[in-house]
């Protein structure tokens, strides 16, 4: 694949992303190319990413002082004691201002490590390289940083840009097939917010981009990125527009936080029960017409995707889903606050519901 480059032009800081195959290898150039200098580095690795692709990545820095500190990450550990691990690393070592940290793993990797990096001496240069399909097309682009509490998901953060995003495909290759269906629930609904033609493209090409099919995965990809990228310059700090973003996520968050963060809903999966859940929701309330409708739920449900809430919860899980809705940080009131769809291509935000509402619509949804 040819190399791609995105520039992100937010309020606070202007950056690339590169999009392409066997980046890994360039690190040290790319990031020189782009005037990203340093001393020492200490890169944020998840166990998951194969040990030949880290090698290559230390390698590319051929007389920097580089550091590595190594996690199994998941929601459980996304938190307090972990960036505390992170800050003492940095702090043992004596890293200034000037100096780099690199997140090269998943979406949480990306979230804990730039969370790290904007709190060290008020703000470390930070680098993101996303390791999964989800990462790549979501939270790698728009600065979003954070870790989860007892109250909830991401309730403590920043926003705060990266200098660099290298997305290689080479690493989605190494993916379970459940990481690439997760991955490609955000390219849906970056579709269904922003492009119909791209929506219809994808309804035509699924089973190719989920396959990882060249040149349909990196169209999926650089497109995914490309409507992200207008939203975050737009919107920054999720005051208006950005909060579109959220689609099925105050539902997705909800679903994950109900089962404890188990692995047996991972977030990918979630956001596409969310969003399933927030489709179905527009639809009852006369928000959304039947043809898109229609469309969207025979394109989740054809193509395999996870939209059976059954298969996770029972009666007695609606009251605990509703109170993780209710805590959602979105919400400024005692109601909750969702993202919905009037039609493909045009979300509706700032659309305000009672916990009543909701709880019929949970039970409905759920049980019926």
């Amino acid at each position: 694949m040819k190399q791609k480059k995105l520039i992100i032009k937010t309020r606070t800081e202007k950056y690339p992303i590169i999009i392409g195959s066997n980046l890994i290898s360039k690190t040290s150039s790319l990031l020189k190319k782009n005037s990203i200098s340093f001393k020492k580095c200490l890169i944020v690795i998840d166990k998951n990413v194969p040990s030949k692709f880290v090698k290559k990545i230390k390698n590319s820095f051929s007389k920097k002082k580089i550091y590595s500190i190594s996690y199994n990450f998941n929601e459980k550990n996304k938190n307090q004691e972990t960036i505390n691990k992170i800050l003492k690393v940095l702090l043992d070592k004596n890293f200034s201002r000037e100096d780099c940290l690199i997140a090269l793993g998943g979406g949480i990797a990306g979230d804990v490590a730039g969370f790290a990096a904007s709190i060290f001496k008020r703000g470390l240069k930070f680098v993101n390289i996303p390791t999964t399909l989800l990462s790549q097309v979501d939270s790698s682009v728009g600065g979003k940083t954070g870790i989860n509490s007892i109250y909830g998901k991401n309730q403590i953060g920043s926003f705060y840009q990266p200098k660099i995003v290298i997305s290689d495909s080479i690493f989605l290759t190494t993916l379970p097939k459940r990481e690439i269906i997760c991955g490609y629930g955000e390219i849906l609904k970056h579709s269904l917010l922003s492009n119909k033609n791209f929506y219809n493209f994808l309804n035509k090409n699924i089973l190719k981009v989920i396959s990882l099919k060249s040149p349909f995965i990196e169209k999926a990809i650089f497109e995914s990125c490309k409507i992200k990228k207008i939203v975050v310059e737009k919107d920054e700090k999720e005051k208006n527009l950005r909060k579109a973003l959220n689609f099925g996520h105050t539902f997705a968050h909800a679903y994950e936080a109900s089962l404890s963060y188990s692995k047996k809903l991972n977030h990918g999966e979630a956001v596409i029960l969310g969003m399933n859940s927030a489709i179905k929701f527009s639809y009852q309330n006369k928000l959304l017409n039947k043809k898109d409708y229609n469309s969207i739920t025979n394109h989740i449900s054809s193509s395999k995707l996870p939209f059976e809430i059954k298969k996770y919860y029972s009666l007695k899980d609606v009251n605990k889903i509703l109170s993780f809705m209710s805590k959602d940080k979105k919400n400024n009131s005692d109601k909750i606050n969702l993202i919905l769809l009037k039609k493909i291509g045009y979300p509706i935000i700032n659309k305000i519901f009672d916990k009543k509402t909701l709880m019929i619509f949970l039970k409905r949804e759920l049980f019926n």
